[in-house]
């Protein structure tokens, strides 16, 4: 299993708003970084849902539910997605000021590369970010 980072902005789509669909598509992603990340997804990875905007701060974990697959309407055999559904709401949001204030994400691409869309969670961080959340790692 590998572990995930899908940012959007709440406004557009929202944790409430996966939880209210129950599974949806993870679309709309069209930087070359990011969707080389999202090839690289499976069925059962896991995934922070992070706010983006003037919230910026990861909100829930949710679960990676199909292998990718062409995004419909696109002729760009490269432009992939992935479906998600929701797990669980973190017990307290984790903010992108914490995460930049702590030492052990100083190299993460949320802190580097603020802009990139979907990205990694090296094993050790996803710990981190759950702790630092509240909760446990959900099974």
């Amino acid at each position: 299993m590998a572990y995930w980072l899908l940012k959007t902005e709440p406004s557009v789509f929202s944790y409430d708003d996966l939880v209210a669909k129950g599974r949806d598509m993870w679309d709309g992603v069209r930087n070359a970084a990011a969707l080389a990340h999202m090839r690289r997804m499976r069925r059962g990875d896991l995934a922070l849902f992070y706010h983006t905007g003037r919230e910026r701060r990861a909100v829930a974990v949710c679960r990676v539910v199909s292998d990718p697959y062409p995004e419909p309407g696109q002729d760009d055999p490269r432009i992939q997605l992935v479906d998600v559904e929701p797990l669980q709401r973190l017990a307290r949001p984790v903010t992108l000021a914490e995460i930049k204030a702590d030492p052990a994400f100083a190299q993460w691409e949320l802190v580097r590369q603020a802009r990139l869309s979907v990205m990694p969670v090296p094993e050790p961080l996803w710990q981190r970010v759950l702790a630092l959340g509240g909760g446990p790692a959900p099974t």
